[in-house]
């Protein structure tokens, strides 16, 4: 039998595989997959929810980190641009949206609330981002990274996911504007999405 490391990573893996390919994860199927009863898999990723928001940070993450790559802008533009491409990618993916469709109050819970590790994991990437920027001399602002990074998110959010909270459709340039706009950049240009979708 696998490790607790071990199948831990196998387990997060062959979620991450299902969920990547728009099935609904269901833990009692994994199980049985694995292999292994469901207490074991419990000791190794917890929860529905708790392996869901593993897996969707394990997709979010190298998407983020994609997204801080592609700008060369500082200061203020760079994290709009990064924060921008990011809420984008989310909506743009088949996977994340299917999810969001089947699911919408646990997809808000999981992807949204202070406990949740996307969240967490989003806020802390993008305070890293900002304190690089205010480091360098790029920014200044009177709230501190994390709470600029708190915000920031809370507003990629607030668009990423307008669809199910007002009813509007989701939109990154919206995103990217009020994001630059909060750091003090009011003449910031987002990129043309749709350019860089079809390319």
């Amino acid at each position: 039998m696998a490790g607790h490391n071990d199948g831990k990573e196998l387990a997060i893996a062959t979620a991450r595989r299902h969920f990547f390919a728009g099935d609904k994860i269901d833990l009692q199927k994994l199980a049985a997959e694995l292999g292994v009863d469901r207490s074991t898999l419990f000791r190794w990723v917890g929860n529905r929810e708790q392996l869901l928001e593993t897996v969707m940070w394990s997709l979010s993450e190298p998407t983020f980190r994609g997204a801080l790559e592609e700008t060369t802008n500082i200061g203020a533009a760079r994290i709009a641009d990064t924060t921008g491409a990011f809420s984008q990618a989310l909506i743009d993916a088949p996977y994340f949206r299917t999810f969001l469709r089947r699911e919408p109050e646990r997809a808000l819970r999981v992807l949204t609330t202070k406990a949740s590790t996307l969240q967490s994991g989003l806020v802390s990437a993008v305070e890293k981002l900002v304190q690089q920027e205010l480091d360098r001399g790029n920014l200044q602002h009177r709230m501190s990274a994390h709470d600029l990074a708190y915000l920031i998110t809370r507003v990629a959010e607030s668009f990423i996911y307008a669809d199910l909270i007002t009813g509007e459709q989701p939109d990154a340039t919206k995103a990217a504007i009020a994001i630059a706009a909060l750091l003090g950049d009011a003449d910031y240009t987002p990129p043309d999405y749709a350019s860089s979708r079809s390319s």
